[in-house]
């Protein structure tokens, strides 16, 4: 993409996971300082995550977040008080088609149905982990498709990320013209409804803060990230992102186990010396 600069920017959004935290989901000062100094420069900031509204929750008062947040990918925008602005769910035959390609690519199934994360094995890859990430329990089910009603957000879990790359293309297939499905980490791939992606979440922030997304800057590292990249006028891509995704921001800025969010900020957004 070309170069542009921060001079115009009114609105940063941000991915969580890998972005604004750490390897160990850790808000460091240097991040929160950043974003002090964005709103003192009369510049909105507000987060995305495929991560429920809920599990976004702790960011709330350190970064002093007072716009809407768009958890599930965009499934879901709160209020920082968690009241409901906008949920995008899955029809249910096409949650039924997603569930039944993951099963037929023997990776794990998490259905977040409404308020409750569904699961059908606590001890499996990756449940301790997120548990601990979004600060709730799952809910254990015999048959996680037993109600699919409301469903904001079907997630494939396998630490095979060859399998993963496979199944997220097989899901594009299949159901890509009645959903989004994007790889959120190596290790996830999250199926929501067609308009629940983070592209979507720039074009819900345009409506709701009546700020054009040509003065939005948008931070990521995955390839869901790529879509709200492509929507703002300014992107940028950690470090540790792939080749795919940082062909895709504006700028690159070091990983975020180096303070890529911050640095980010303050080199592109800002424009402090290095």
């Amino acid at each position: 993409m070309g170069q542009t600069n921060g001079k115009d920017i009114r609105l940063v959004l941000a991915d969580v996971d890998g972005t604004l935290v750490t390897k160990e989901k850790l808000l460091t000062e240097r991040a929160i300082h950043a974003v002090e100094k964005l709103r003192e420069k009369g510049i909105i900031f507000t987060v995305t995550s495929g991560r429920p509204p809920k599990g976004m929750g702790m960011l709330i008062e350190p970064l002093s977040l007072d716009q809407p947040i768009a958890g599930f990918n965009g499934g879901l925008i709160v209020k920082p008080d968690f009241t409901e602005i906008e949920a995008r769910t899955l029809p249910e035959d096409v949650a039924r088609k997603a569930i039944g390609i993951m099963r037929e690519h023997k990776v794990d199934v998490w259905v977040y149905n409404g308020n409750d994360w569904n699961i059908g094995d606590k001890d499996a890859p990756h449940v301790s982990r997120e548990e601990w990430t979004v600060k709730f329990a799952p809910t254990v089910c015999e048959k996680v498709d037993a109600d699919l009603t409301k469903v904001v957000k079907i997630t494939g879990v396998s630490d095979d990320l060859d399998l993963m790359v496979k199944v997220e293309k097989a899901l594009q297939d299949a159901i890509g013209d009645d959903a989004s499905a994007a790889r959120s980490q190596p290790y996830y791939v999250d199926v929501t409804h067609h308009d629940a992606n983070k592209g979507g979440v720039v074009e819900a922030l345009e409506k709701l803060t009546g700020i054009d997304r040509s003065q939005m800057a948008t931070f990521g590292d995955q390839p869901n990230d790529v879509l709200m990249f492509r929507k703002s006028r300014m992107s940028i891509a950690m470090g540790q992102a792939s080749d795919e995704v940082k062909s895709a921001a504006t700028y690159v800025s070091t990983s975020s186990e180096e303070e890529g969010f911050a640095t980010g900020i303050e080199r592109y957004i800002l424009g402090e010396e290095a």
